[in-house]
């Protein structure tokens, strides 16, 4: 007698290196996935049907930023892990950026009891670099529950911030764990502060963060990369010179993008939803967005991420450029994604790579990844015809808003499972604080 059997469904099984749908059933016990194939008159405690349906390796958010503590009444670790079952996402990774910052033991050890005893997904935490604790770095980047170090070139939502080559080439040097940077060149973000300042409109964003903001902190990262031996994660990358040059470096780096500036382009999208399509770095015109699929097309992008960075209406409706920086994302990243999948732009082979296994090759996530034998029960089951508006009334975040409301997506996820115990179904929540740190091979858990 099985926990769960996941009859009928096509399953997404890695087979000499590449992701098939297979018609297979899956038996979960223990939080395992314990057969993969014909269960023929198998007996469980719980069926779930999923004639129709394709069942994909958990979907992991390689990035969000959860606001807690600190700037809970934007978000916190309940609402935005509530958010990402409801969207289909089995497992997060959370950015330091919180108040106070998350770049010390105690900060971070907070934050993993907080997310014990309160996550509707499984999760894991980085740990913010700064000028004052490098020489903590290698033992905080150990720590269990860490998924590596974030490094913020240029200004965003915090006070984390690290300009000085030197300060992060000794970083690189002194460590070992993935090293995750945001490339906006901070001299160049202060010396053309103007041009957001008396343009007062969000549609001045990317002119003031403009291309050369971006490729000169992705350049400076490659040159670091090269003199310490060190591979690097560059983050959320958005402009064609970046992605051309990144094709060219992939033995330096590994790549993110987003479904932001996969979907949406400037100026369309500020005049259609002004701040509430502000974030950093910029969403951009339509050749950087076009330069992006083709990363995805070439391999050169390997994850992608929600950036999902929120902030209240109050807050997003203040004059330009007062109002903040930041989307919501982890609800939407896989619906978005379907989507794309539907309009052919990518196959579900592909999203199952960008958003599952190779967040877990590239993080050393311990047990998922794919639907195997052994592996932990974090699946995410998906119904590729199903046709969807999203809508702020669906956004589980405290914020309440979502720049893709009104928009209508063909594909959905039917059911987010957490170490084997169902978290939602068909839109609705079941059981929470199903929620445990994500071990990796890399580190002692």
């Amino acid at each position: 007698m099985h926990d769960i059997i996941i009859k009928g469904g096509s399953a997404l099984i890695r087979e000499n290196n590449e992701f098939k749908a297979i018609k297979a059933d899956i038996a979960i016990d223990k939080g395992k996935i314990t057969h993969v194939g014909d269960l023929g008159p198998a007996q469980a405690h719980e069926f779930i049907d999923a004639t129709g349906l394709h069942i994909l390796p958990g979907i992991i958010d390689s990035q969000v930023h959860f606001r807690e503590p600190g700037l809970e009444h934007k978000e916190d670790l309940e609402s935005g892990t509530r958010g990402a079952v409801l969207g289909g996402v089995t497992g997060i990774f959370d950015m330091p950026n919180t108040k106070p910052s998350t770049d010390n033991q105690e900060a971070f050890e907070y934050k993993v009891k907080a997310a014990n005893e309160r996550a509707w997904c499984n999760f894991a935490f980085y740990v913010g670099a700064t000028a004052r604790n490098t020489k903590q770095l290698p033992n905080l980047e150990k720590l269990p529950g860490c998924c590596g170090i974030k490094i913020f070139m240029g200004s965003s939502t915090g006070d984390l911030l690290l300009t000085e080559d030197e300060i992060i080439e000794q970083i690189f040097k002194t460590t070992t764990r993935t090293i995750a940077l945001h490339c906006e060149d901070e001299q160049r973000l202060v010396e053309r502060k103007h041009i957001a300042i008396e343009g007062k409109d969000p549609k001045f964003h990317p002119i003031w963060r403009d291309e050369q903001t971006a490729l000169k902190a992705t350049q400076r990262v490659l040159k670091i990369c090269e003199k310490t031996g060190r591979k690097a994660h560059v983050l959320h990358i958005t402009t064609k010179e970046e992605m051309e040059l990144l094709a060219k470096s992939k033995h330096l780096v590994s790549v993110e993008c987003l479904p932001q500036h996969l979907t949406l382009t400037a100026p369309e999208c500020y005049e259609k939803s002004a701040s509430f399509a502000q974030m950093n770095p910029p969403i951009r015109e339509k050749h950087h967005k076009d330069a992006l699929w083709v990363g995805i097309e070439n391999n050169t992008v390997d994850v992608l991420g929600s950036d999902h960075a929120p902030h209240t209406i109050e807050e997003k409706q203040r004059e330009y450029p007062k109002s903040p920086s930041g989307l919501t994302g982890v609800q939407t990243i896989l619906p978005i994604m379907l989507n794309h999948v539907s309009n052919g732009k990518l196959s579900l082979a592909k999203l199952v790579e960008l958003l599952s296994y190779n967040p877990s090759q590239l993080f050393k996530i311990k047990n998922k990844g794919e639907l195997k034998t052994g592996f932990d029960a974090d699946i995410t089951i998906v119904d590729l015809n199903k046709e969807v508006t999203i809508t702020n009334d669906w956004i589980a975040s405290k914020s309440g808003w979502t720049t893709f409301d009104g928009m209508k997506v063909k594909g959905w996820p039917t059911h987010t499972i957490v170490q084997g115990e169902v978290a939602m179904a068909y839109d609705e929540l079941k059981k929470k604080s199903l929620g445990q740190p994500i071990q990796f091979t890399d580190i002692e858990n």
